[in-house]
């Protein structure tokens, strides 16, 4: 069974919009968990759009004390150093809050989404070295790929446990074409196979990005998917039909015979 693993960003987007603790990351999550949600996660950033660090160790916090069966799913540029306006780097919120899974992704300060897996042909020694310390952190690790078979490869090469396919591409195509289309469906058959290549290297599989109601439907059906992260899209319909009921409708999503 696929698990949901609710990003809490935009909630944190919106309280920083006004300021204060409105709405409450804490409070979105403990709502999300009580509806079913199955994890949290978190995209911290240096430039503190959203989730801060003060965010992470509260929700850290909350999980070990009141949900120890939920994991934390901490998302970043492993990279990401510290800055002045009080980001304590990505390593740093490793090794303070120790979650569950650690989804590293190569991002850069500026960009306003993920939007590229990892490019693994390159060196990758200091990747290795992260991947392994957060391991020894107990953080279970997970690399943001494109559904490419060699790079899928390279990523167990390196020592990752799982990874993470990206599925902006697949969703781009379900938006322009529609669910049914035959281009849908061959998109989809490609991250079928990634997956069906990821398993059989040894690796995990999670995915996430731009999965929504219309086309979680059909991704779904990838029995290898261990986990989806799903974020924007389920805060946005939230904004609809209350986060109870959009955490409920995900969960459905999820649950439907293919």
């Amino acid at each position: 069974m696929t698990v949901l693993s609710v990003n809490l960003n935009k909630v944190a987007l919106l309280r920083n919009a006004r300021g204060g603790d409105t709405p409450s990351v804490v409070g979105a999550a403990r709502t999300v968990l009580t509806a079913g949600g199955q994890g949290i996660t978190v995209h911290p950033r240096p430039d503190q759009r959203h989730i801060r660090p003060h965010d992470v160790t509260d929700l850290a916090a909350l999980l070990k004390a009141d949900y120890p069966d939920i994991e934390l799913n901490i998302e970043g540029n492993p990279f990401a150093g510290p800055r002045d306006n009080g980001f304590p780097g990505f390593d740093a919120l490793i090794e303070t809050a120790r979650p569950a899974q650690a989804t590293l992704v190569p991002d850069t300060d500026n960009q306003l989404t993920s939007d590229h897996g990892w490019d693994l042909t390159g060196d990758t020694a200091r990747l290795e070295d992260t991947i392994a310390r957060y391991q020894g952190l107990g953080a279970r690790v997970s690399l943001f790929m494109d559904p490419d078979p060699d790079q899928i490869d390279r990523a167990r090469a390196c020592g990752a446990d799982r990874i993470e396919l990206y599925t902006g591409p697949f969703a781009e195509v379900v938006w322009a074409h529609g669910i049914d289309a035959p281009e849908s469906l061959d998109s989809f058959e490609r991250y079928r196979a990634a997956a069906r290549h990821a398993v059989a290297a040894g690796l995990g599989v999670n995915a996430g990005h731009d999965l929504d109601l219309v086309n979680l439907p059909l991704f779904r059906r990838i029995r290898e998917v261990a986990e989806v992260s799903i974020g924007h899209a389920l805060i946005s319909d939230a904004l609809d039909m209350g986060l109870t009921a959009a955490v409920k409708a995900y969960l459905a999503a999820l649950q439907e015979d293919s």
